[in-house]
């Protein structure tokens, strides 16, 4: 299992300044309200993702079964939930598990972006899998429109084989497209939201593709899960740390800093980025009133950013909290040969690995930032692996909504998200958004824009 290692979050002799242990004793009823509304709320089926690791992958299977050998890369279209849970799980085994396909995504509109994967694929061996669920985002429909065109000209004869559609079960554009145009269809689940989303179909299938043993996944997700049905915060690592940053939150430290010592965790630390801000930045709590609740989260990395930021975390403002990921055994490693014995400067790390290095200034970073009185956890990786990456990935879905339980808001909606698509909608002339645009227009003229 993972190892949650939370003592510099909490007081000590050390630590006088941070949270005091009998400040989580005293949330014992809030906790236990909160488990309870979540229990109902799975019980209602609201909260899908809490099921996700129950659900068969035969159709997943059968389809890679089946699929033309000669297909060696995936490129995915999609944005936010649909592309940061693919490109965390492909980027984390890509190297340690060796995996033999390959996987681009495409997960913004910048043409430049689109021409260098074009430029570095081979069209003729790359299966295509468009991830929307409305079939509307603007985006995703962009990249879409562009590579399906490119795809039926140089492909006439068999263009369906060579993409994929992940959107609503029933409705949508895109679902219509697969029964007009004969695409393989896969599902987006009704009562699962896009950032909740990569242990559905939305993450698994680009997985399975490129050789992630998808079962191994959904197993450390599911025992995760069961750990995490205990309402006894001493034994739920989700509840703990969600507990805990909620009361540092209470306290000002409204800034998470997520610090991979790994580059192959960076892009873990981008997804749980999106599902941190977009679950708790509310403005409204769930009796309406105005809240601006949310925890702004940061990535660093180690130890690329010891170099950056550490001077900022240790001698700026206190008002973040610090979580390192950490992995215990690397599948390649190098041992730093001794080249200059006699030379003091260097002598020293002869004989050593760099994933001692690594890790010893990992341990060296949490020292400083101890020692400046700054919060700080760390989640150990036994090894990068499906089944601990599985672990993670439930984990932090369910601390997630624990602490918005905690902050009386919904984390499952995105007002603030609709409101930059309608403007976008506007902007692009799309039919019936006549008042958007006149507020726009109006907005210009205000500054001088026009």
């Amino acid at each position: 299992m993972l190892q949650y290692e939370y003592h510099n979050l909490l007081a000590s002799k050390q630590m006088r300044s941070n949270l005091p242990k009998e400040k989580l004793l005293e949330c014992v009823d809030q906790v236990n309200n909160a488990h309870h509304e979540i229990m109902a709320e799975r019980n209602a089926d609201l909260l899908g993702f809490y099921d996700l690791p129950d659900c068969s992958t035969e159709h997943i299977d059968k389809f890679i079964a089946n699929l033309n050998p000669d297909f060696d890369t995936m490129l995915v279209l999609g944005i936010g939930g649909s592309a940061l849970g693919n490109k965390a799980l492909y980027s984390a085994l890509k190297t340690e598990a060796e995996l033999p396909r390959k996987l681009f995504v495409y997960d913004n509109v910048d043409p430049v972006l689109l021409y260098e994967i074009l430029a570095q694929i081979n069209l003729k061996k790359t299966l295509v899998n468009v991830i929307t669920k409305s079939g509307t985002t603007a985006e995703t429909m962009a990249g879409y429109m562009i590579v399906a065109d490119i795809i039926k000209h140089k492909f006439p004869q068999d263009f369906q084989k060579r993409m994929i559609i992940t959107t609503d079960k029933e409705k949508g554009f895109l679902r219509q497209v697969i029964n007009k145009e004969g695409y393989p269809g896969f599902i987006v689940p009704d009562n699962v939201g896009g950032r909740f989303s990569v242990l559905s179909d939305v993450g698994l299938l680009s997985s399975a593709f490129t050789g992630i043993d998808i079962k191994t996944l959904l197993k450390g997700a599911k025992d995760m899960r069961e750990k995490c049905l205990n309402p006894d915060i001493g034994e739920n690592p989700a509840y703990l740390n969600g507990l805990i940053h909620f009361l540092y939150y209470r306290q000002g430290k409204n800034i998470s800093v997520m610090m991979p010592y790994s580059n192959s965790l960076y892009d873990l630390a981008d997804w749980y980025r999106q599902l941190w801000a977009e679950s708790l930045g509310k403005r409204k709590d769930i009796k309406g009133r105005d809240v601006f609740a949310g925890q702004t989260p940061v990535k660093a990395l180690g130890t690329t950013d010891q170099h950056s930021q550490v001077q900022l975390y240790t001698e700026g403002p206190n008002d973040k909290v610090f979580t390192f990921l950490t992995v215990e055994h690397f599948k390649h490693d190098y041992t730093i040969p001794n080249l200059y014995p006699d030379r003091e400067e260097v002598n020293y790390l002869g004989g050593k690995k760099l994933s001692e290095l690594l890790n010893a200034e990992r341990f060296a970073t949490e020292i400083a930032l101890s020692k400046a009185m700054r919060p700080n956890g760390n989640i150990v990786f036994p090894q990068i692996d499906e089944y601990h990456l599985g672990q993670f990935i439930m984990l932090y879905e369910i601390q997630t909504v624990f602490t918005g339980k905690l902050l009386n808001i919904n984390p499952l909606d995105q007002p603030g998200v609709e409101a930059g698509k309608i403007a976008t909608y506007a902007l692009m002339n799309k039919k019936n958004y006549d008042q958007v645009r006149a507020e726009i227009e109006q907005y210009k003229i205000d500054r001088g824009l026009t």
